[in-house]
């Protein structure tokens, strides 16, 4: 059995930090570039992420045009850029979204992550807890893609 904590003891909350960090649940999708499907080889491109409790969709990408030609010798390039502008054009939504434009950052997301069989690819969505969905992007985009 486990003992209770004591009780009237002074919380201790480092300097600069709130006393009470509110988590918020998200999910992401590592986009990756598979220039020969039949070869199921891919290079991880970009980072999209999602947070329902604050409408937060954001997408941060770079391609590293080495590793995906060391796929591919004729990997279309040019292709594969074009298609990250369009992800961080829907991720931002407005004019540059096309038809995605009326959509809500949910179903801008559940488009973004449907799988397809295209050169440009959505991994699987993952889940987390975040205090601050950009620093998290971050985070993932270090971690998953530079």
């Amino acid at each position: 059995m486990t003992e209770p904590l004591p009780t009237g003891l002074p919380a201790r909350v480092p300097a600069g930090l709130p006393a009470v960090v509110e988590l918020h649940d998200y999910e992401y999708a590592v986009i990756r570039a598979v220039p020969r499907v039949e070869r199921g080889e891919c290079v991880n491109i970009g980072v999209l992420l999602y947070c329902r409790q604050n409408a937060h969709l954001a997408a941060r990408t770079h391609l590293d045009q080495a590793r995906l030609l060391a796929l591919d010798p004729v990997a279309d390039v040019h292709g594969v850029r074009r298609a990250l502008q369009g992800i961080e054009a829907v991720c931002l939504g407005g004019p540059s979204a096309g038809p995605a434009a009326s959509d809500s950052p949910g179903q801008r997301f559940r488009w973004l992550t449907a799988p397809r069989s295209a050169i440009v690819q959505p991994g699987p969505v993952h889940t987390g807890l975040t205090a601050d969905p950009d620093a998290e992007l971050r985070r993932l985009f270090d971690q998953l893609v530079l």
